[in-house]
């Protein structure tokens, strides 16, 4: 017995090894970084330790803008897309004969790369001196007046990051939620139709509890990577996020560390370590919630 668990240790040691080298030292090394003031990235030193860090962050407009932005994008994105592919993910299971097509149709954009959506949604949404854009167009022909969704009003522009966002994680949580729904034990429905029971209750009584492991897992992954959005704000806002008003904490990351504001690591870290404060928090609840909620089959 005791030779077996030498193996078994020995086999995950490679596993171990990997994960600490590029998961754990670099969290305490971020850590160490978030309590050293005044640290400076080309002498490598620092004139004390402390909370001052947190504290600049916490009080910087640029950072509090940020976590604003961020928390909007979450709180519309997750719940909106969620719920349009699980009606979208019903309407497949509906479908069989064409299921596959369009299952195939509906994921092209999640491996279609988000710079270039990015790019064709800044075409459509964006006012030019030669064009007011696709969608001005539409607006004008049902009688409003054109609006400047990459430039303009911050809830334009917030509209935009959050219609952008939603097109392009619903593919994944489609196919997730398509072959949850295929999984599903045949034997229930028909015997709920043999009661007679109508097809809102069907959904409501069989569908979604057999397939809330699913939904949970997409929204604690959902929340998880809206929170870590960056690269579709620049793909469509460009890199100087913070005059657009359209920073996100990501973003306020890579900017302490490599932007014009560039240079400053603990500030970085400091900004990291909410960051991953805030995402555990909220993982944490979640797995709460799902804890009550969810049925395991």
């Amino acid at each position: 017995m005791k030779q077996n668990s030498f193996k078994a240790w020995l086999y995950l040691l490679p596993a171990f090894l990997f994960l600490g080298i590029f998961m754990v030292y670099p969290l305490i090394d971020v850590l160490v970084y978030s309590f050293e003031e005044g640290y400076n990235f080309a002498s490598q030193t620092f004139f004390g330790t402390g909370t001052y860090n947190y504290r600049y962050v916490l009080r910087d407009p640029y950072f509090l803008q940020a976590v604003k932005n961020t928390f909007i994008i979450v709180i519309i994105t997750v719940p909106l897309s969620t719920g349009i592919a699980l009606l979208i993910s019903v309407g497949l299971n509906s479908i069989k004969p064409l299921r596959d097509l369009f299952q195939t149709i509906y994921f092209l954009p999640y491996v279609t790369n988000t710079l270039a959506v990015g790019l064709v949604f800044m075409i459509l949404f964006q006012k030019t001196p030669y064009t007011d854009g696709f969608v001005n167009l539409i607006i004008n022909w049902f009688g409003g007046s054109s609006i400047d969704f990459i430039d303009g009003p911050y809830w334009a522009k917030m509209f935009v990051m959050c219609f952008y966002t939603i097109w392009v994680v619903m593919p994944f949580k489609i196919l997730i939620l398509t072959s949850a729904l295929a999984s599903v034990n045949p034997v229930y429905y028909n015997a709920a139709k043999v009661d007679g029971t109508s097809r809102f209750r069907i959904f409501r009584k069989i569908t979604l509890p057999m397939i809330s492991p699913m939904i949970f897992y997409l929204v604690i992954t959902g929340f998880i990577g809206a929170f870590k959005a960056y690269s579709d704000e620049v793909a469509i806002f460009g890199t100087d996020l913070n005059a657009a008003g359209m920073n996100t904490i990501v973003g306020y990351v890579y900017d302490m560390l490599y932007g014009d504001s560039g240079g400053y690591p603990s500030y970085a870290a400091a900004a990291a370590l909410i960051l991953f404060a805030i995402v555990l928090t909220i993982t944490c609840v979640n797995l709460l919630v799902s804890r009550k909620n969810t049925h395991y089959a």
